[in-house]
């Protein structure tokens, strides 16, 4: 039982913070600022997710699954990393007077 309301909170908790970098990807003026709420805040909230998944399914079945494990850790590698060539190239855009 309790398993499950520890995964019931953290579902919430990690829709909150997705719908927090959703709306922060619509409202926020210019690319620089843009990228700053979808790569924080959506990859805490999605983690939030995945880490509510490996609790639930460790309270069914008892083992832990090397899947979230694997989406978890290819989330937080790739989310900065796309995070920084987008601003880079962006920069670069900018920089020859084209944005």
């Amino acid at each position: 039982m309790y398993a499950e309301a520890f995964a019931a909170f953290l579902i919430v908790v990690g829709g909150l913070f997705v719908l927090l970098g959703s709306i922060a990807l619509i409202r926020l003026p210019d690319i620089f600022t843009r990228l700053h709420g979808p790569t924080k805040a959506t990859t805490l909230g999605v983690g939030a997710i995945v880490i509510a998944s490996s609790v639930a399914g460790y309270a069914l079945t008892g083992e832990v699954s090397m899947k979230e494990l694997a989406v978890s850790l290819f989330l937080f590698i790739t989310a900065p990393v796309s995070a920084h060539l987008l601003a880079k190239a962006a920069q670069k855009y900018r920089s020859e007077g084209r944005g």
